[in-house]
């Protein structure tokens, strides 16, 4: 039986052209090799199973050769390979500072490579820095490792440092497809797309999945044996569910999502590569990012036809649903539960209340109202609805244009002061003369008729600013005398019963802060006004912020509506408060100094 040898070895680079996805590092390293521009220490670092070490290795036996050696020749005794992992002491290191010192017997450098640098003790740095920073011209460093951020920085700043990025799902999957070539085996471009995103950018990890694969599904690579043996869903379950939210499916999409535990599928991993979904359905929106999508030319294809069906704002609304699911699902007591309510939601996105879809637009009415009258609804075809809009803009007035700068000069801006509202409230009764619609006959063509209105101007527009003007002059009798309004007299009592009464209604509306400050400070009457102090200008600007709802409350309890406030801020009243026990104690010494003889008598802290 002849002894398997794994992909990731098999298949290892043997030269730079060999290396996948890592063309501007290996550039580097040729030019640097061709011009002799080669530092005497390199650090490579990055995710795992991404060539750091293959790369070491090529580099080592790139600088020895000279042409006049065998292509197969690996220079064993020039290059030499440390664990970190393993050799982290101090003595380690000191053993191969002495054989740094001895030149090469073959070849003109000695490499040595370095594994998992990161893992060397502090003592172990300290004791490599000089000979890393001045090693013999013969002497070539090589450190690796997946965590940059553990080495000292004075090992960093002697090392020419190259980030290894993560393979691309793209040059993975072209990777796969040269190996399943050259080892006789048939695969779908589907499935090694599938191992090339499980992989998540590293190649010997595609490798290994690869051949794990092969063992269960034989000569014949398909995308429906990469998900079974790999347990991860594939395209067509989230392309079907996504089928059955845009129909409204509930009952249909409850019985998928249950085969689908039943399978032994976690909640969470679904839902969250639904929402992946969505994002890819999104992404074939627009022809500037669909090629974000890394997906096979037929799953694309998919993706192009089901992204026509669903709509944009669906996409948006079906993400941050699936995405609030997903950040909520570890937290939940009954997970299950959560998701299908999630799902519930999604299929809900697109339909109203009455149980019609939202962007299902072909009708005036909904058909549901015609159901229920007994009467078939009828489709308008777009050229009488042309004809309608024609006939609506004929009867419409021509109103001449206007610049913003002349129809700015007619607006009156009010003047606005921080004197306290005094004035009188006037009522005033304002009938529109713009919502008058002609009337139309009893009878009416089969012909569409448009329906004659004055034209209405918009409250806000610049526009409505003349009609404005025309209907203050017209206005005059309809104006209430303010002479009318009740102004009964009221006492300091009154008054101050209505103020506390007020505080304790924002107190309950969850106000804590505006009723105890309606609690603390009580205001007195003078000169038929109502006077207030206040301690500082916080209050007062928190007061003023809700004077609208206090005037309107005072108004009607004390049947006056001419009341006047007067806020003071006076910094001294502050001191009255009594905020920590120790104020406490002294605004009851005030009020009776026998407090302080019954303190000292038994002995009492405050």
């Amino acid at each position: 039986m002849e002894h398997f040898i794994v992909s990731a070895r098999k298949y290892r680079p043997q030269t730079f052209k060999d290396v996948v996805g890592q063309q501007a590092i290996t550039n580097t390293l040729l030019n640097a090799i061709d011009n002799n521009h080669l530092a005497q220490a390199l650090l490579f670092t990055g995710p795992r199973g991404v060539g750091k070490t293959s790369c070491a290795r090529i580099l080592a036996k790139t600088i020895n050769q000279d042409g006049d050696e065998h292509p197969d020749e690996d220079f064993a005794f020039n290059i030499f390979e440390l664990d970190a992992a393993s050799n982290n002491s101090v003595d380690d290191i000191r053993n191969l500072i002495d054989q740094v010192r001895i030149p090469p017997q073959v070849g003109k450098y000695k490499v040595y490579i370095i594994d998992e640098v990161h893992m060397l003790s502090q003592a172990a740095f300290n004791a490599f820095l000089k000979t890393l920073e001045e090693p013999p011209k013969h002497a070539i460093f090589i450190l690796a490792t997946t965590e940059k951020h553990k080495i000292i920085p004075t090992i960093l700043s002697r090392c020419q440092i190259f980030d290894f990025k993560r393979i691309t799902v793209t040059d993975a999957k072209n990777h796969l497809m040269r190996v399943a070539e050259q080892e006789g085996i048939i695969a779908d471009e589907d499935a090694l797309q599938i191992i090339a995103q499980k992989a998540d950018g590293a190649m010997r990890d595609a490798l290994s999945i690869f051949d794990r694969v092969v063992s269960f599904s034989g000569k014949n690579l398909t995308r429906q044996a990469v998900t079974e043996n790999l347990n991860v869903l594939d395209y067509e379950t989230y392309f079907k569910a996504t089928d059955l939210i845009l129909q409204n499916n509930i009952p249909q999409l409850l019985i998928e999502f249950n085969e689908i535990l039943a399978q032994g599928f976690d909640g969470h991993h679904y839902i969250a590569g639904l929402a992946s979904h969505f994002r890819d359905l999104l992404v074939c929106k627009s022809p500037a990012t669909i090629n974000l999508l890394e997906v096979g030319e037929q799953t694309k294809a998919k993706y192009l036809e089901q992204s026509q069906k669903a709509p944009h704002d669906f996409l948006i609304k079906g993400i941050e649903l699936a995405n609030d699911c997903d950040l909520k699902y570890k937290t939940s007591r009954n997970q299950r539960l959560l998701v299908e309510l999630c799902l519930m939601q999604l299929a809900s996105v697109l339909v109203t209340p009455d149980g019609e879809k939202k962007n299902d637009k072909p009708y005036i009415i909904p058909p549901s109202y015609f159901k229920e009258k007994g009467i078939k609804a009828v489709k308008i075809s777009p050229e009488v609805k042309k004809q309608a809009n024609e006939k609506v803009n004929e009867t419409l007035p021509i109103v001449p244009e206007q610049t913003i700068e002349e129809e700015a000069l007619e607006i009156e801006v009010p003047k606005i002061t921080e004197v306290l509202p005094t004035n009188k409230p006037v009522v005033q009764k304002i009938v529109s003369e713009n919502a008058i619609l002609s009337e139309t006959p009893a009878t009416v063509e089969k012909k569409p008729i448009a329906i004659h209105k004055e034209r209405k101007t918009s409250g806000l527009s610049l526009s409505s600013i003349k009609k404005k003007k025309e209907h203050e002059e017209k206005k005059v009798d309809n104006v209430v005398d303010p002479k009318n309004l009740p102004m009964e007299k009221f006492t300091e009592s009154e008054m101050q019963a209505a103020w506390i009464e007020y505080g304790k209604m924002q107190d309950k509306k969850g106000e804590r802060i505006l009723g105890s400050m309606f609690a603390m400070n009580i205001p007195i009457m003078k000169d038929e006004k109502i006077h207030l102090e206040l301690p500082n200008q916080s209050m007062k600007v928190d007061l003023e912020n809700a004077l609208p709802g206090l005037f309107q409350f005072m108004y009607k309890k004390l049947n006056n509506y001419s009341v006047e406030l007067v806020i003071i801020v006076n910094e001294e009243a502050s001191k009255k408060y009594a905020f920590t026990p120790q104020d406490k104690y002294e605004k009851l010494r005030e009020k009776n100094p026998l407090i302080d003889k019954l303190r000292s008598s038994f002995d009492l802290d405050i």
